[in-house]
């Protein structure tokens, strides 16, 4: 009787035993059957996510109001960091060096990611019949692509169009190359607009000035106070907001002249009648963040 029970007791745990690694198996299984099916829906998500986002991507205003076209025989030759507007949030441009050699432009262009292999500077449906030596092939540097293009005119419109790498579908963009990021020195007539070009002598004047660049809520107090001394002139510029604590023109840094109240600078002025592009440190920000502008004085305004 014994033996007959311990038997039983045996063979129930081996009984258990078998069902406990047949309980396993098949819980394994289900695991890997379940983030496979995840992987599959999350990939479809993506790729859903990004088909929506190209379709519904809000297109950006470029360029600025009454721009108008530069050519490259207006400009020296030489190599400049240039800005360039995107009317895609999807194609985002990081830096752009602009090449401008015996009255042609080329931009090289660097991009936030490697999200498209190939671009055509015209619309989806001529890139598509173009052959395809005629397409731009993007050139990996440091883990991202870059696309070198031929320029038509800066402060214009251009049209492209770029072939997603994922999807291998086209997508249509306009680009400005702005002239008002360019330093004067790239400008042919640079020489025209500097303060030798006015017929005025050393003293105390106002000067109207216009302010463009960042979000458009930022202004400067108008007309502003120049002032020239031995034939240099530095103009007082006084912000609308005490965010500012330092302002960059021509690679110099110049730090306000007040300490209380809104901003105040005095700055040089390189340029008459022409944008002068300078950039503006604001504080407003949960951080510190340098901002491009431009400033325009008008010499029809002298007093």
């Amino acid at each position: 009787m014994k033996r007959s029970y311990l038997a039983a007791l045996l063979l129930s745990g081996i009984i258990i035993t078998g069902c406990g690694a047949n309980k396993s198996s098949s819980s394994k299984e289900s695991s890997s059957a379940t983030e496979n099916t995840t992987a599959a829906v999350t990939e479809t998500a993506e790729q859903s996510a990004e088909s929506t986002e190209h379709a519904t991507a809000p297109q950006q205003e470029v360029g600025y109001e009454g721009m108008t076209a530069v050519a490259a025989d207006e400009l020296n030759d030489g190599t400049y960091d240039i800005t360039v507007d995107s009317t895609s949030s999807m194609f985002k441009i990081t830096a752009c060096e602009l090449t401008v050699e015996n009255g042609t432009m080329t931009a090289k262009m660097t991009m936030s990611g490697k999200g498209y292999d190939s671009m055509y500077m015209g619309t989806t449906e001529e890139a598509e019949k173009a052959p395809e030596n005629e397409q731009i092939p993007a050139v990996m540097e440091n883990g991202v692509s870059t696309f070198t293009v031929p320029v038509e005119a800066l402060d214009k419109e251009m049209i492209c169009t770029s072939k997603s790498a994922k999807k291998q579908e086209w997508y249509d963009r306009k680009l400005v190359f702005r002239a008002d990021s360019l330093p004067l020195t790239a400008f042919k007539d640079s020489a025209s607009h500097g303060i030798e070009s006015i017929d005025i002598e050393d003293g105390e004047y106002k000067i109207d000035v216009t302010l463009e660049g960042g979000s458009g809520k930022a202004s400067v107090q108008s007309p502003a106070v120049l002032k020239v001394t031995d034939g240099k002139a530095v103009a007082e510029i006084v912000w609308s907001s005490s965010n500012y604590d330092y302002m960059i023109v021509d690679g110099e840094k110049y730090l306000p002249v007040n300490t209380e109240g809104n901003s105040v600078f005095e700055i040089p002025v390189t340029v008459f009648d022409k944008k002068m592009k300078v950039s503006a440190d604001t504080t407003a920000m949960s951080t510190p963040h340098e901002i491009e502008y431009t400033l325009y004085f008008d010499t029809s305004t002298l007093k």
